[in-house]
C-alpha cells in the first residue's frame, strides 16, 4: 500500500521588494526539499504577489509512519528557514482513498 502527505505551505517575505527577490527564495526551498526530503514541490497560490507564496508538496511512501516522519522533517526544515513567516498544514490518505 502507497500513502502520500499534502503538504500546504504558506510563506510570507516581509523584507522582499521584488517578485525576482521571491522567485531566488521559492527556488533556493523549492531545490532543497527535493534534495533534501525526495518532495514533489509547486508553487501553488500567490504567483504575482512579492510578499507571499503558497507551496504545495506532497511525500510518498510505502509506510504512513515514514510518510509522516518525511513530512514533519519537511515541516521543521521550512519553519527554521522561516521563523516568522510560515504556517503550515498537512494530511496523510492512502492510495485506496484517493484512487477509489
Amino acid at each position: 500500500m502507497a500513502f502520500v502527505c499534502l503538504l500546504k505551505i504558506e510563506l510570507h517575505f516581509p523584507e522582499n521588494g521584488s517578485l525576482k527577490g521571491k522567485r531566488k527564495e521559492l527556488q533556493s526551498l523549492k531545490a532543497q526539499l527535493q534534495r533534501r526530503f525526495g518532495a514533489a514541490v509547486a508553487e501553488t497560490e500567490h504567483h504575482e504577489l512579492w510578499q507571499r507564496a503558497t507551496l504545495s508538496a506532497a511525500v510518498v511512501g510505502r509506510e504512513s509512519g515514514g510518510v509522516v516522519e518525511a513530512a514533519a522533517g519537511v515541516e521543521r526544515f521550512v519553519h527554521s528557514q522561516f521563523p516568522d513567516g510560515v504556517h503550515i498544514v498537512r494530511g496523510v490518505v492512502s492510495a485506496d482513498e484517493v484512487l477509489s
